[in-house]
């Protein structure tokens, strides 16, 4: 089944971004969230994203304009999924959650469409087991910023055919990404090297090693990362990457113990730039302070 139309279900931070990146690759886009709170919110971030790259000549106007006429919105996932020939599931990072909602999708969307998740951690043969196509199931793991960074994860679920990653791996190029294919593990390549070191940060920062702004500095000036770990775990959620650590901690054993300082920061409800305040205090300055 050839793609033409997408439908990206959240509009969270990532599924607005894979939003922009499916438009951008020219395929009709129906972003689907669960109020009209939640898609007027996400269709503001689009559009400010998209108006930040014009300001800074990334993007001609005219591009701009052509991607957001390509974009819809709605809270009827019915009429979402009814005739998209893919589905990007991009909900909380929650396995329960996330079967529930790939048995609803499967019985809504056509028998050929592709369903996909972009989960950081979770098995995607655990998903599409609880669907009636398991070989048309398949990660695509979008990294933040997803509109900006060029490589996606295609991760294989053990029923995954070769015909649906052959698919993806199309479609994903169209939409001007890399791919790189994965086995179906916790946290796959990316996170598996990525969330550790981030973890690891928390626990170097309740050590006293460093200050937050110069463990930071260490790795984006030492190690050329385009964002410390402290700073892009506030940006990403501490909540997120905690759910992430407990994954791995569950799946693969003692190492991957969440930081105590991460499972507290969560606690006192700091989860950073989502509600004002993280490692980094956000509520004066977009920046953010130290906290």
């Amino acid at each position: 089944m050839e793609i033409e139309k997408v439908c990206v279900v959240g509009m969270g931070t990532m599924g607005s971004q894979i939003g922009i990146v499916c438009a951008r690759g020219g395929f009709q886009t129906i972003l689907v969230d669960l109020s009209e709170e939640l898609t007027r919110k996400g269709l503001g971030s689009i559009k400010s994203f998209l108006s930040n790259q014009v300001k800074r000549e990334r993007m001609r106007s005219e591009e701009m304009e052509k991607v957001l006429s390509l974009i819809a919105t709605t809270t009827d996932l019915t009429k979402a999924l009814s005739d998209a020939a893919l589905v990007i599931e991009a909900v909380f990072e929650d396995i329960k959650a996330k079967k529930e909602l790939f048995k609803k999708m499967d019985g809504i969307c056509l028998k050929e469409a592709i369903l996909a998740s972009n989960t950081s951690t979770l098995s995607i043969t655990e998903m599409g087991a609880v669907t009636s196509r398991p070989e048309r199931c398949i990660g695509t793991h979008f990294l933040i910023p997803a509109a900006l960074t060029p490589l996606v994860e295609l991760v294989r679920g053990i029923e995954t055919s070769d015909e649906t990653h052959k698919t993806i791996i199309g479609f994903i190029t169209t939409c001007g990404k890399e791919t790189v294919t994965v086995v179906d593990s916790p946290g796959f390549v990316v996170n598996r090297l990525y969330l550790p070191m981030v973890n690891e940060a928390f626990y170097v920062l309740e050590s006293s090693l460093a200050s937050p702004e110069d463990i930071d500095r260490c790795c984006a000036r030492g190690l050329g990362f385009p964002l410390g770990p402290l700073a892009a775990a506030d940006a990403f959620g501490l909540d997120i990457l905690l759910q992430c650590m407990e994954t791995f901690h569950k799946e693969l054993g003692e190492k991957y113990r969440p930081a105590p300082l991460l499972v507290k920061l969560v606690k006192a409800g700091r989860l950073g730039r989502k509600n004002g305040r993280g490692v980094y205090d956000y509520r004066l300055s977009p920046q953010g302070t130290a906290s």
